[in-house]
């Protein structure tokens, strides 16, 4: 469970924390994202899925899913690159704002640890570029929640997907564009996931404006949850309830 940079509510105050957990800075208990090899047992169990979906893909080809119309311009998806994203997630993540709550603050080489750790897995976490007209402007982490440590803490469905989220540049803060955003890739997952009933997330509560932005983007809030390193809100869309909420 990873963290974002200074990300927008449906409001003015700004967001920083949408859904994300801490990073592996100093002190930080990061077990989440530490080891994103899937035990031996379980791939076993995992078999036939990982085999229609492709190898290790277990996300259903997330590269592939192409751009959206969403209320605030074209958006898509973009999984990261490292040679190509790296400077650009690394000076997002060296936001004081965001810093805060992902705490990948530092050299580059912290943040492409990060990433490489996520690319180098077995395929339940996904990170990615968020393109807004053309513009790279976010930093999404697409997960499989029923695979992750979160499952530990939570009644978890086969297929549920988490999603982490930071909005980069103050100038895209603020302005409701996370709930915006956070509706259109939900709802994306679970058009591009018929196996996926819920999408989930765990902003931690604390931070009132992620948990507003949460709900203004459709989600419902479920439970408190106690995570290494915070009490999280945990948050859900239902793929039953999307056209209520």
């Amino acid at each position: 469970m990873p963290p974002t940079d200074a990300s927008t509510d449906a409001g003015t105050a700004p967001v920083t924390d949408l859904g994300a957990d801490p990073g592996p800075g100093p002190g930080t208990d990061n077990e989440d994202t530490l080891d994103l090899r899937l035990p031996d047992e379980l791939l076993a169990l995992l078999g036939s899925e990982v085999d229609s979906a492709g190898g290790d893909d277990l996300l259903d080809r997330i590269g592939g899913w192409g751009p959206i119309a969403t209320p605030v311009g074209a958006f898509h998806l973009v999984p990261v690159r490292v040679e190509r994203d790296l400077p650009l997630v690394s000076r997002w993540m060296n936001d004081p704002a965001v810093a805060e709550f992902w705490e990948l603050a530092g050299p580059e080489s912290v943040a492409e640890e990060h990433l490489c750790r996520q690319l180098d897995g077995d395929g339940r976490s996904v990170p990615c570029l968020g393109v807004l007209d053309g513009t790279p402007m976010s930093y999404w982490e697409v997960y499989r929640a029923d695979l992750d440590l979160l499952a530990r803490h939570y009644p978890a469905r086969p297929h549920d997907t988490g999603l982490h989220l930071l909005v980069g540049g103050v100038a895209n803060r603020g302005r409701g564009l996370g709930s915006a955003l956070l509706r259109a890739v939900a709802d994306l997952v679970l058009d591009k996931r018929p196996a996926c009933a819920r999408v989930v997330a765990e902003p931690d509560l604390r931070n009132t404006p992620s948990v507003s932005a949460f709900l203004s983007a459709g989600f419902r809030f479920s439970a408190e949850v106690d995570l290494p390193g915070k009490r999280a809100a945990l948050m859900v869309r239902d793929r039953s309830l999307r056209d209520l909420l």
